[in-house]
């Protein structure tokens, strides 16, 4: 078979330019160090590449959205601290009311100071992140989720509790700490709105104006000693009379049954039903003390508390500031219990947010790492083999500039 010279130059023309554009190619690979620069260089990688790129973006997003929800916490958390703080100095400024040698204007004083503390409170737990978002509002529905009602007339009626005057407008709960998320606003319903009333079984009231008591009986908060026998669904009267030779009590309860008379020693506890309290005082002939049951589907809140607090102070009776005192001390403290709880969730969630950025960080590289192995160049080899190309072309160059150049005139003249 006759292979023509034409035929000849023609591959080797192509082989040629075969070589040239494999080393253009190689030139642009070296250019921007990618292997891979479109899917037909290498399906295979091109195909994961891009797998990894989008699980790179995802995380990338999951880390922004954990930063964000990070702000949001600490924000929160130095919140929940500062409200820990006036919930302290309340605790003190009662502590210092309980002073005997306080007069009416003391008294007045400290009850001023309180109203400062409660509205400032209030300014805690509507506080806002950067973003203009609530940070105790739960999971939304108000931009000022806690809202004071005291001092209207009539004052609308709260839905979070029937007792209180403070509206919490948000909406209760919050959202779950997920994988590689976390929430971003706090349920300050359950943070400052449901404290219990009194020792959380039951609460010792005295009667209110104008029946109220002319002796000064008073009691503590109580306690539940036989849990069988309290049912809490009860409400209780102990009222005092004389016998002639000493004063006694009754108790009677809203079901219609009664105990006593039984003699009346001060400072004695006085136990029924599963309960045990102790009363201090000198009670005059039809002074009462009312138990009333509580339960957490009727709890008070911090803000109530403190304006009980404020009301008590202003109290000309000195047996009912007493008594409502140490109430407001338990419920204080019960509200303190309550912010440092909160404190701790949301640092516990700032110590996992940094978790989850380190764990995040890496998958990130190890996602990068990835793409580039699958992506990048190996410089030293593209290096040599891009070397090995250029003078394999130049001497193919070479080669045929000298075939060409041959004829058979050349070889006659020759």
């Amino acid at each position: 078979m006759r292979i023509s010279t034409a035929n000849s130059y023609d591959r080797t023309i192509d082989v040629l330019q075969k070589r040239q554009s494999e080393l253009s190619k190689l030139q642009s690979q070296l250019a921007t160090g990618k292997r891979v620069q479109k899917a037909s260089d290498d399906p295979v990688s091109a195909t994961l590449s891009e797998t990894a790129r989008n699980r790179l973006a995802r995380t990338e997003a999951d880390l922004r959205s954990l930063e964000a929800s990070r702000a949001s916490l600490q924000q929160a958390e130095s919140g929940l601290a500062e409200s820990g703080e006036l919930i302290q100095q309340v605790r003190e400024l009662l502590v210092a009311a309980g002073n005997a040698t306080y007069g009416p204007n003391e008294r007045e004083d400290i009850a001023r100071q309180l109203e400062g503390l409660r509205e400032r409170l209030i300014g805690v737990a509507n506080l806002k992140d950067n973003a203009g978002r609530t940070l105790f509002g739960g999971l939304g529905g108000a931009s000022t989720p806690f809202v004071d009602t005291y001092g209207t007339s009539p004052p609308p009626p709260p839905p979070s509790s029937p007792a209180s005057v403070v509206q919490f407008n948000g909406q209760r709960g919050q959202a779950a700490a997920g994988d590689r998320s976390l929430p971003q606003t706090l349920d300050g319903h359950a943070i400052w709105m449901e404290i219990p009333r009194g020792n959380g079984s039951f609460v010792v009231n005295l009667p209110e104006a104008p029946t109220q008591n002319s002796g000064s009986v008073r009691a503590d908060l109580g306690e539940v000693v036989d849990s069988s026998a309290w049912t809490g669904t009860v409400a209780y009267t102990i009222e005092f009379s004389d016998s002639g030779t000493g004063m006694q009590y009754t108790v009677s309860g809203d079901d219609g049954s009664s105990i006593g008379p039984l003699s009346y020693t001060s400072g004695k506890a006085i136990e029924f039903a599963g309960i045990s309290l102790k009363v201090e005082g000198s009670p005059a002939i039809g002074d009462q003390l009312m138990i009333e049951p509580v339960s957490s589907a009727d709890p008070t809140d911090i803000f109530e508390v403190v304006q009980n607090a404020i009301d008590t102070l202003r109290d000309s009776n000195s047996t009912v500031r007493t008594h409502e005192l140490g109430r407001i001390m338990t419920e204080l403290d019960a509200g303190l219990d309550k912010v440092l709880l909160a404190r701790g969730r949301a640092g516990e969630w700032l110590n996992r947010a940094d978790s989850l950025e380190k764990l995040m960080g890496d998958r990130s590289a190890d996602y990068e790492i990835e793409i580039s192995r699958l992506e990048d160049m190996d410089l030293v080899k593209g290096i040599s083999d891009f070397q090995t190309k250029q003078t394999g072309l130049e001497a193919a160059l070479k080669a045929y500039a000298q075939v060409q150049r041959l004829s058979l005139f050349s070889v006659i003249n020759g």
